[in-house]
């Protein structure tokens, strides 16, 4: 799975070069943030609604489905993965992957291994470390007469680095194939759902503070 995640700063420039990212007018890039974690609004990139190119924009990380319109409370199933291997067929889902599929872009992002009481997380990146992207689906939702959107992060099979730290990882995709994965005509994308090479992958011990959503500080991602 995939439950918490952190993203340096990244300029427009960096993201327009990276993904053809028309940026929006009058408005910073995201700041950086060292402890996403589920429910809170992180930036997606998705195809533009209007026009050609690509387009940024703030979502719930856990996907609501364009069907549920009762309130965000009683909505008791968590949403903010999705296994890459049924993500086609799960209601919840597959109206998402047929129409509305999206990048999550991160510098990293952290998992847990151990005894329930003693875990230990761990940060993992890129062996460069520099900033990637996820495949994601995203939803609208009409809740209470206001429009949401939402995404998930889809998983996968753990590579070799994974395996010893946790049973799935998240879909890392490779520049060259963001093109396949946005559009929703591409429906044989299984191949992408390949783990991301051990080789180029990193992990290292990070500190407790990492387990309490309040903390938000680059510290959190240093070795200990």
């Amino acid at each position: 799975m995939c439950g918490r995640f952190y993203r340096h700063f990244v300029s427009w420039e960096d993201y327009r070069a990276w993904l053809n990212l028309v940026p929006p007018e009058e408005v910073d890039p995201p700041e950086a943030t060292y402890n996403a974690a589920p429910m809170s609004l992180q930036p997606v990139i998705r195809p533009r609604e209007r026009g050609a190119g690509l387009e940024m924009a703030p979502m719930l990380w856990n996907l609501i489905p364009s069907w549920w319109h009762k309130p965000l409370k009683e909505k008791t199933f968590p949403s903010f993965n999705a296994r890459a291997e049924t993500v086609a067929e799960k209601p919840v889902f597959r109206g998402a992957f047929r129409y509305r599929r999206c990048l999550v872009p991160m510098s990293g992002f952290y998992e847990w291994t151990g005894e329930k009481g003693s875990k230990i997380p761990f940060a993992i990146s890129l062996r460069n470390r520099r900033w990637f992207c996820l495949a994601g689906l995203w939803d609208r939702a009409m809740i209470d007469g206001s429009e949401i959107d939402s995404f998930t992060v889809l998983t996968t099979q753990p590579n070799d680095l994974m395996a010893g730290i946790h049973t799935r990882m998240p879909v890392i995709l490779r520049p060259e194939d963001y093109t396949r994965w946005l559009d929703p005509k591409n429906r044989l994308v299984d191949d992408l759902y390949e783990p991301f090479p051990t080789a180029d992958m990193q992990a290292w011990v990070v500190g407790p503070d990492v387990g309490n959503v309040r903390n938000n500080h680059p510290g959190l991602i240093e070795e200990v």
